[in-house]
């Protein structure tokens, strides 16, 4: 019996397909596909094709393209939030944990961003998650400001920030060293308490 369904296993997936492609594999091609040509390049056949396997290898790890969906916005929710709180908190002592924020987030590439925004518009998964991370980066940004003894107004420079964020995610300027050290300088004056008696 298990030598049959091994055989089937065979005829349907390809020999090894589990051990050639994980489903991390999948999930970064996805990525990659996202940012490239946005959400609705995230179907099996091109994804297949894009990494030279067959439709079958898809469908060994994910039941169906809902839950490569669901994987695909983990994966950004944990690298655009999770993983940045953790390294900033780790990395960035504590008064210039806003400053490590601010630069990280105006020069990293923001093509997965807009793709994931754009996919939330006509998808509930999508626009669910991206509720998360906006709830989760904005409550990150409030505790900074808390932190640096901002007080009642830290909720509200928090939005600013964040808005500001999102701003230039979604035009994508080019910007300049010296320009992007004086809008990070200027940002970062919404977490000091001195500046803005």
């Amino acid at each position: 019996m298990l030598r049959r369904m091994a055989r089937v296993n065979t005829v349907m997936y390809g020999d090894g397909m589990s051990e050639r492609l994980s489903a991390d594999d999948w999930v970064k091609a996805g990525m990659k596909a996202l940012a490239n040509d946005g959400f609705t390049a995230l179907k099996a056949d091109p994804l297949a094709k894009a990494l030279g396997v067959s439709r079958g290898s898809f469908y060994w790890h994910f039941d169906d393209i809902g839950a490569f969906h669901k994987a695909v916005l983990g994966r950004w929710q944990e690298a655009t939030a999770e993983a940045v709180i953790r390294e900033l908190d780790r990395s960035a002592p504590g008064g210039e944990r806003l400053r490590s924020l601010l630069r990280r987030a105006f020069t990293a590439n923001a093509a997965v961003e807009v793709a994931v925004r754009a996919w939330a518009v006509s998808d509930a998964a999508a626009r669910s998650t991206v509720a998360a991370v906006d709830r989760r980066r904005l409550a990150y940004l409030e505790d900074i400001l808390a932190s640096a003894g901002i007080g009642a107004p830290a909720a509200a420079r928090a939005h600013i920030l964040y808005w500001a964020y999102l701003g230039f995610a979604l035009s994508r300027p080019k910007l300049a060293r010296e320009r992007l050290e004086t809008l990070v300088e200027e940002l970062a004056a919404l977490g000091t308490p001195a500046k803005l008696g």
